[in-house]
């Protein structure tokens, strides 16, 4: 897959808009020659590595405002994503050129320290669920502006509702229920997810888990404690694998 033409003329925002006009194009053709873009095929492929240099294209861009930076993200992931219904795209592409036009349009090229922040957006909006992107928009934005216990708290919401989600597509909801039918809190969550037969977690995800609750609870709950970015930053690959494979068992996420 070659990577997007960018000789110094031409901007990140020029780039990511030639790149979401070639995947309407792309979309185009495809619907015109009845092939679902979903499946592996010609257009099916070519939007995918489209999809694929917008995204490397993006995790380089200077960084905006959190705010802008999650708007960027879910309208990028709207305009590549196979799934994408045909009106969705069209509306999703022309806020997504405006955005590059104005808010971005004279954005660098450079590796900023929190583009990504603690969880890829991108990935929370495939799974098409509102509350997770929103979720996740929280916990990088505090990320990003140097709250560390907020960020670590939504962390572990979002780590919750990942759990959740697993169990109820499993129609598994009341192992992790109490007898009035509330969810149970993450430590035994946690705990029941560790024990479930019916999705076996890998091997970096049993490990990483433990990692997650304590500085979660740690920042809920920590008298004296007040997180900084290195917790954070230790943990942030145990995040994306853990949630990313809770988000898989809940058949939320494509495989």
């Amino acid at each position: 897959m070659g990577q997007p033409k960018n000789d110094g003329k031409e901007t990140p925002s020029e780039t990511l808009g030639e790149l979401a006009q070639q995947a309407l194009a792309v979309v185009k053709k495809a619907r015109r020659h009845s092939q679902n873009l979903s499946n592996d095929n010609y257009y099916g492929n070519k939007l995918a590595e489209l999809r694929a240099d917008a995204a490397s294209v993006f995790r380089g861009l200077s960084a905006q405002s959190a705010g802008d930076t999650s708007a960027l993200a879910e309208l990028l992931e709207a305009v590549f994503a196979a799934q994408t219904a045909p009106k969705d795209r069209v509306a999703a592409a022309r806020e997504f050129t405006y955005a590059l036009r104005t808010t971005w349009r004279e954005s660098k090229v450079t590796v900023p320290e929190t583009a990504t922040g603690l969880f890829p957006l991108t990935i929370l909006s495939e799974t098409k669920r509102g509350y997770l992107v929103t979720i996740g928009r929280q916990m990088n934005g505090c990320y990003g502006g140097g709250w560390y216990d907020a960020a670590a708290v939504m962390m572990r919401r979002l780590l919750e509702i990942s759990i959740i989600e697993a169990f109820e597509n499993k129609s598994l909801s009341a192992k992790i229920q109490d007898k009035s039918g509330n969810y149970f809190q993450l430590t035994e969550l946690i705990a029941r997810a560790l024990a479930e037969p019916v999705f076996p977690l890998s091997r970096n995800a049993k490990k990483f888990l433990p990692q997650l609750r304590d500085v979660g609870h740690m920042s809920a709950h920590g008298r004296y404690f007040l997180a900084q970015k290195e917790d954070l930053d230790k943990v942030q690959a145990g995040c994306r694998v853990v949630i990313e494979e809770f988000l898989h068992h809940a058949n939320l996420l494509s495989v």
